[in-house]
């Protein structure tokens, strides 16, 4: 009798928690082509064109303190132009959301455009944003009127006797009053060795402070923005014992008028990636530009079409590094760079709202 009259318990919860659930789902698209004439030696000429599918299905419910729960699993589908299906990446994208009064928690297998700001440029390159689309382990979002602050645990690398443990764990934030701001990101990287025959751990500390500005509102531009802060970082390779603290500054301004669109990026200072020429992106996920002693990048894009649910965009890059050559002495170098980019999202039809990450370039 009490088996029967646990059971029945059961068949009620579950049919209300059955009825108290909302069927979700969402559609992303990126097409990407990205021409890269490259003259520096801290990156290769190269044409990256292909697509990004990511369909992803869930459940979604409420409780009773207001908090909102969401399990959601799909894939992202990453198909290279003019490749056989040999080239294909599939990557999983499984996660658990919770929101209650602006607290925001991600586990699983998240998509990196769930972020409220996109990464700076020294922490992911827009190469790796293309092709990694996700973040393995667990992101953290708090989100006011007054500001925003994140923190992340990607864990990049899992220990085999082909791969060597990595992960990182990044936080930042900003504060925002009428037309300041002010915060900055910190990051902790970690490489490890894998099971077998490599041996050695390396670090990789960054931070940067910064403060800014948002003039959109006191200009005739849709956005006008400006941003200066100093970069430090700490590298160590246990292995060699070796280990290298690294300083600059970076500024950042951003416009955007009608269909047209600008930014540029000016880093100054030391070599921020000392062992990228070792390890290259498996330490490293930043640009790889932040080796030279200076290095400049000028955006210029133009909207094809900008609609809360689909961006589409055509850009050329400039870019300037002060690059060592082989004589010893240090010679400027000119880059170009060609993208056209597009992006639909269907939650942000089904919704009425923009979910891009908060970015100039926002695919990213």
């Amino acid at each position: 009798m009490k088996r029967r009259l646990l059971a029945i318990i059961l068949l009620i919860v579950c049919a209300r928690l059955v009825c108290a659930q909302k069927f979700l789902y969402d559609v992303d698209f990126v097409l990407n082509f990205d021409n890269r004439e490259s003259h520096s030696v801290y990156e290769q000429s190269q044409t990256i064109f292909g697509f990004r599918l990511t369909p992803t299905i869930g459940v979604g419910l409420n409780d009773s303190l207001g908090g909102t729960h969401r399990l959601m699993a799909g894939v992202s589908y990453i198909q290279p132009c003019g490749a056989s299906w040999r080239h294909v990446k599939v990557y999983p994208t499984v996660y658990y959301r919770y929101d209650w009064r602006g607290f925001t928690m991600h586990a699983g297998f998240v998509p990196y455009n769930e972020l409220q700001y996109a990464l700076p440029d020294y922490l992911r390159s827009d190469s790796l944003a293309f092709a990694y689309p996700n973040v393995q382990g667990a992101l953290f979002e708090y989100r006011s009127r007054h500001g925003y602050a994140m923190a992340m645990c990607d864990w990049r690398g899992m220990m085999s006797s082909e791969t060597r443990e990595a992960f990182r764990i990044i936080a930042g934030g900003r504060y925002n009053h009428k037309w300041f701001c002010t915060g900055g990101y910190a990051q902790m990287n970690h490489l490890s060795h894998n099971a077998d025959t490599l041996w050695g751990v390396c670090d990789d500390i960054l931070i940067n402070p910064f403060a800014g500005a948002n003039l959109s509102d006191y200009t005739p531009l849709d956005s006008l923005s400006i941003q200066v802060g100093y970069l430090g970082s700490f590298e160590r390779d246990r292995r060699y014992s070796e280990q290298w603290w690294r300083s600059g500054a970076q500024a950042e301004l951003c416009l955007v008028w009608k269909f047209i669109g600008f930014r540029n990026l000016l880093y100054v200072g030391q070599n921020q990636m000392p062992l990228y020429r070792r390890y290259g992106q498996v330490l490293n996920q930043g640009d790889p530009r932040y080796q030279a002693l200076l290095y400049n990048r000028s955006d210029l894009y133009f909207y094809i079409v900008r609609r809360s649910f689909v961006t589409c965009y055509a850009g050329w890059s400039f870019l300037v590094s002060r690059e060592p050559t082989q004589e010893g002495s240090v010679h400027s170098v000119l880059s170009h760079q060609q993208q056209v980019v597009c992006r639909f999202n269907l939650d942000a039809v089904l919704h009425n709202r923009h979910k891009t990450t908060i970015r100039t370039l926002s695919w990213r």
